[in-house]
This record gives C-alpha cells, sequence and structure tokens, in this order.
C-alpha cells in the first residue's frame, strides 16, 4: 500500500505569482502526504490556503483530524495560516508537532496578534492542539516521522517520512553547502561527490522520494553565503550518497521563472549522469500528485 504526495506551494522567500512563475506556481511552501486515513502537512506557506479549499470540498461527515509540521517559523513557511479554512471549524482537529517548548505553536498564533491580522488566533474554531516530538520521532496517524537539524539561520528541521515500507524526506531551507568537508577548497574532479556528513546522509538514506531545498545555481551561490540554501547540484550529489530514488528540487528562488527552473532541473540532471549515478530528478511544481510505490 503506497501513500501520495502533493505539492501545494513550491516557491521560496516570498510568493511570486505570475505569467513567468505560471508552471511551476509562485506559493510559498506547503507539501500534502496522505495515505487512506491520514493527512500530513509539512510547512503553512501561501499553498496551505488552497490545500485547504481542497480539504473542504469533501469534508468527512465526523470533521478533518490533520497534522501539521513546521521545517522551521521564517514568513514563508507559516504565512498561510490565518488564510487556512479548517482552522475556522469546530469539527477539525489540528495538531501541531514542535520541540517541547513548541515554539512552532507559539509563533503560528502570533501572526496573528491584532497588528498583523484582524482575526485573533484564539477566534479559530478549530481544536488545535500542540504535540512535542519524543526523541525526535513521533507517530502521526499510520505515519511515523523522524526530524532531524538541518543548517539555517536561525535553525530548521528535515523530515523522513515512513509509511508501508516507503520513504519520503522533505528537508527545505539547509544550507548544505555550509556542511560540505571540503567547501573551501574547489573540486578537483567533475566526477567527485561533494561529500556530506554520514548523518544527513543516514537521515536521506535509501528514500523513495527526496524533496529537498535546491535555490541556487552553482554561479548563484557564491554571493548568497549564509543565506541558508543549497545548491542543486550539492542537493544531487547528497542524493547519490544516500541512494534516494526520487528527487524533487523545490523552494525555487523567488526571481527564478519557469524557463529558469528548467534549466536548473536540467544542470542537476546533467551533474547525476557526469558522476555514473542513475537517479530520477525533477522540478517540485504545484497541484502535482505523486504516489510512492516500490515495484
Amino acid at each position: 500500500m503506497g501513500f501520495f504526495v502533493r505539492f501545494w506551494g513550491v516557491r521560496g522567500s516570498i510568493p511570486t505569482p505570475g505569467p513567468r512563475t505560471r508552471r511551476y506556481g509562485g506559493n510559498t511552501s506547503c507539501i500534502e502526504l496522505r495515505s487512506d486515513s491520514t493527512v500530513l502537512i509539512f510547512d503553512a506557506g501561501t499553498g496551505l490556503r488552497e490545500l485547504g479549499v481542497s480539504l473542504l470540498r469533501n469534508p468527512p461527515r465526523e470533521g478533518l483530524d490533520l497534522h501539521l509540521f513546521l521545517s522551521h517559523p521564517h514568513w514563508d513557511h507559516i504565512q498561510g495560516f490565518p488564510f487556512f479554512g479548517p482552522a475556522y471549524l469546530p469539527t477539525t482537529t489540528l495538531t501541531v508537532y514542535g520541540s517541547e517548548k513548541n515554539e512552532n505553536y507559539q509563533l503560528l498564533s502570533g501572526q496573528m496578534s491584532n497588528a498583523y491580522f484582524p482575526v485573533a488566533f484564539k477566534d479559530l474554531s478549530a481544536r488545535i492542539v500542540p504535540k512535542a516530538f519524543k526523541k525526535d520521532v513521533v507517530e502521526a496517524g499510520d505515519f511515523v516521522v523522524r526530524r532531524f537539524e538541518q543548517k539555517h539561520p536561525g535553525g530548521s528541521s528535515g523530515f523522513r517520512v515512513e509509511h508501508g515500507g516507503r520513504a519520503c524526506v522533505y528537508a527545505t531551507d539547509s544550507e548544505l553547502d555550509q556542511l560540505l568537508a571540503d567547501q573551501q577548497q574547489p573540486v578537483k574532479s567533475p566526477r567527485m561527490l561533494r561529500r556530506l556528513p554520514a548523518p544527513l546522509v543516514n537521515a536521506v538514506k535509501d528514500a523513495d522520494l527526496l524533496i529537498a531545498d535546491a535555490q541556487y545555481t552553482d554561479e548563484e551561490y557564491p554571493t548568497k553565503v549564509g543565506w541558508g540554501h543549497a545548491r542543486a547540484n550539492t542537493v544531487v550529489d547528497l542524493a547519490i550518497q544516500a541512494g534516494v530514488r526520487q528527487l524533487a528540487l523545490t523552494h525555487h528562488d523567488p526571481m527564478h521563472s519557469d524557463r529558469d527552473v528548467d534549466a536548473k532541473v536540467l544542470t542537476a540532471a546533467d551533474r547525476a549522469r557526469t558522476v555514473g549515478a542513475e537517479l530520477e530528478i525533477f522540478g517540485a511544481r504545484e497541484g502535482v500528485t505523486l504516489r510512492l510505490d516500490r515495484d
């Protein structure tokens, strides 16, 4: 039995609607993972509004039971929450996962203070429940979710989601290039992989799908060091080292048009071929749904 992944928002930093981004989409980060009985949501960017509209088209009679995981609370990952329709229904239960202090829960409510938004968090009708990870693992419905730390200003979390022998990893806002052992040295050969730390490789190991921040090209990254995002080719190297089956490049730069994203995907695929790896690579695109099944 498989589960489904749907992309609702794949843009980084700020929403970018318009003709230049029509194909990949302009909404900020939001991913849905669904089994027959459980709905997981990863990040609450502006794509969350459209997910909410979809969930309310045919809601179950007993109400919605939803599980929300935030990679971190930067604006492009929480700004869709006040517009999430299910949060306004008393029949909705929304579990928000975080640390023991659950700063994510507090920041979701904080952005709905009167200075920022006309509706207060306390006026939401849904049952909103904070829940903490236990040693970086939690069960959410029929999924097991494992959390791992990432390199990003203010910190961020990646998530490994397991169900029925399959695994999907969501790892956005992660500056992989700051973790490279040889980051200060030029790559001696184009066939040499940029080596990532073993704990990170293990977190991604053998994933059926890796959804990863790949905001920059190799040419762009030198002027963006410390901004918290990865080069697409470094993400490819991580996927190869971890034995990933499919790689979805996400968190597209707000300055990148559809053609720019196309070019980035082609360059990443060429990188995989250069090192002799068989890896399916594509650009994450709003509205696309994937079913994860093993052969």
